[in-house]
């Protein structure tokens, strides 16, 4: 799982310089608009809190700490056999776009290595590395220049997966939207179709049936504490937590495999969705979209306070709300009524409000 997330370290021996480089890395990365966690390994006992204090009593006595300000929060926990460092590196992977790591015991993710004084060369344990760096290299820079390259590549090994949603009433349309065929194919076939090659599984979320032509795909029930289309995002979302979700809905007789390129063209370090916004509509568009496995966090914060309209993530720091180009916009016109759907056929290009999700 490390090999597959943006977790990169700084090591080195007592006293090599770590944080020293760290602390000139975060305002440069911070600067790109990334959220940056830090995440120290001591070989030996920690000690972040005065004997006597409060926090330090509670901790003392067994509980776990978490104290929190105006402006800003801290947290302490006891460690456990069964809570490995690489778990928690991966926890604080799902609400940050990358986490750096100081160290100077062996651990199993891409670091550099800093030389300390007299030192010539990493110690044998020390594993495969990206770069060592003796005292006297220009480790800002070069450490700069590795983490720009790396961090983009390493942002798009997150395996893309596909949510289908399906099981909408369709009452205005009378029939299963998802079932209805043009050519002698199902419009979700036709989906199925379009995202093949794209992403890695398919999953299908919603009640409905499906043709026999998909009956091996996987089905997914909506997640029972949400409503909407929302439901079935954090039902996918929850079901495979690591991977990165193109959410497509049942109703968009024209969509391309284009479009859905230009949707995992938006995917880039510090972008958790991209919820395309057309010329001439109002809002943004939620059920063709993108959505990385950290959009989950700010998905369900709304959605345990009863709000489920996935657009209501619009605005937020670290969703974009991108153009499609001209010749793709079409890939995001629904149809919602039998109208829709003979305009669709004709060729004419105006449908229905979607419900605003």
């Amino acid at each position: 799982m490390l090999a597959d997330l943006p977790i990169f370290g700084v090591f080195g021996s007592h006293e090599s310089g770590k944080t020293t480089l760290i602390e000139k890395l975060l305002p440069r990365l911070l600067g790109q608009g990334l959220s940056v966690a830090v995440a120290k390994i001591h070989g030996s006992r920690i000690e972040v809190d005065r004997p006597g204090k409060d926090s330090d009593r509670f901790y003392q006595a067994g509980a776990d700490v978490w104290m929190h300000g105006r402006d800003e929060g801290f947290g302490r926990s006891h460690v456990r056999p069964d809570d490995p460092v690489a778990a928690r590196l991966c926890r604080l992977a799902r609400r940050h776009d990358l986490v750096l790591v100081e160290g100077r015991r062996p651990f199993g993710c891409a670091k550099v290595w800093l030389l300390g004084e007299g030192e010539t060369e990493p110690p044998a344990d020390a594993g495969p590395l990206v770069a060592c760096w003796p005292r006297d290299a220009d480790r800002l820079e070069a450490t700069w220049n590795i983490l720009q390259a790396w961090l983009p590549l390493q942002w798009r090994r997150t395996p893309v997966y596909a949510c289908i949603l399906i099981g909408g009433r369709s009452t205005r349309m009378g029939r299963p939207k998802h079932l209805i065929r043009r050519g002698g194919v199902s419009w979700i076939e036709r989906t199925a179709a379009a995202l093949a090659g794209l992403a890695e599984r398919i999953a299908v979320v919603g009640a409905g049936n499906v043709p026999r032509a998909l009956s091996g795909i996987t089905r997914l029930a909506d997640a029972p504490d949400a409503e909407g289309p929302l439901a079935g995002i954090l039902a996918a979302m929850r079901w495979a937590p690591w991977a990165s979700w193109l959410v497509v809905a049942c109703d968009l007789p024209n969509l391309s495999r284009e479009a859905l390129e230009w949707l995992l063209s938006t995917r880039a370090p510090g972008v958790w969705a991209a919820l395309p916004r057309l010329p001439g509509r109002g809002g943004v568009e939620p059920l063709l979209a993108h959505y990385d496995f950290r959009a989950r966090a700010i998905l369900e914060e709304p959605a345990a306070e009863g709000k489920f309209a996935p657009s209501l993530l619009a605005g937020r720091a670290k969703v974009l709300a991108p153009a499609p180009p001209a010749g793709l916009a079409a890939a995001w016109e629904n149809v919602n009524t039998p109208a829709d759907l003979a305009r669709a056929g004709s060729g004419s290009r105006r449908p229905s409000p979607r419900r605003a999700w």
